[in-house]
């Protein structure tokens, strides 16, 4: 299977991961955000991080929202074994940090 589409297979997963915390965002309200326009599709979010990570897998997304601006908080494991975080504007697509999880 191509890399980009075994990284989409997990998009079902995706809505087990979006938690509940003081920042974090509830499905229902990713849902109503995206129905807006103020945040991209998942797809979109996914195709940023595999161009810059080809071949990585996908451990974990959260939607956050700081001062108004929500970020995709993105966890994967690049193919040597790495774990980065990456944090993605929802609404633009710009890249704001990758660096390596501890």
């Amino acid at each position: 299977m191509r890399p980009l589409l075994r990284f989409i297979s997990y998009i079902p997963l995706l809505a087990l991961t979006l938690s509940v915390n003081a920042d974090d965002l509830s499905q229902d309200e990713a849902l109503r955000l995206r129905e807006l326009g103020r945040i991209m599709p998942l797809e979109n979010l996914l195709s940023i991080v595999q161009a810059r990570h080809p071949a990585s897998r996908l451990l974990e997304v959260e939607l956050e929202e700081d001062d108004d601006i929500y970020i995709y908080e993105v966890e994967l494991i690049t193919r040597d074994g790495t774990v980065r975080e990456l944090e993605i504007d929802a609404s633009t697509g710009q890249l704001l940090k990758d660096e390596e999880d501890d």
